[in-house]
């Protein structure tokens, strides 16, 4: 997996995303990479409508990294398919591992 989609901060790790909503299911499709930066891009199934999507890519990030979900921010994205959020608590080593074991 691309480790430049995670970026290491004071309170944790950053990661950026691309997200697909609308999809079958929710699930890692990828990297998609734009301009040199890359994100990790999550297909996931609910709609973009009245916040639904960003509140499935918490839940489904929460699940990925074994974080309570309120240690998962959006931080950046809230109406755009390019997100990054901040993942409380984590090391940026800990997180390319999980990321790494899902590849």
């Amino acid at each position: 997996m691309n480790p430049s989609v995670l970026r290491a901060t004071p309170n944790g790790v950053t990661l950026a995303v691309r997200a697909q909503p609308g999809a079958k299911k929710t699930s890692i499709a990828g990297v998609f990479s734009e301009r040199g930066a890359a994100q990790l891009k999550i297909a996931v199934q609910a709609p973009p409508l009245e916040g639904r999507a960003n509140e499935a890519l918490v839940a489904f990030l929460a699940k990925t990294f074994d974080l309570p979900r309120s240690s998962v921010a959006l931080v950046r994205g809230e109406s755009s398919r390019s997100k990054v959020f901040l993942l409380r608590g984590l090391t940026l080593d800990d997180a390319q591992r999980k990321l790494t074991g899902l590849a």
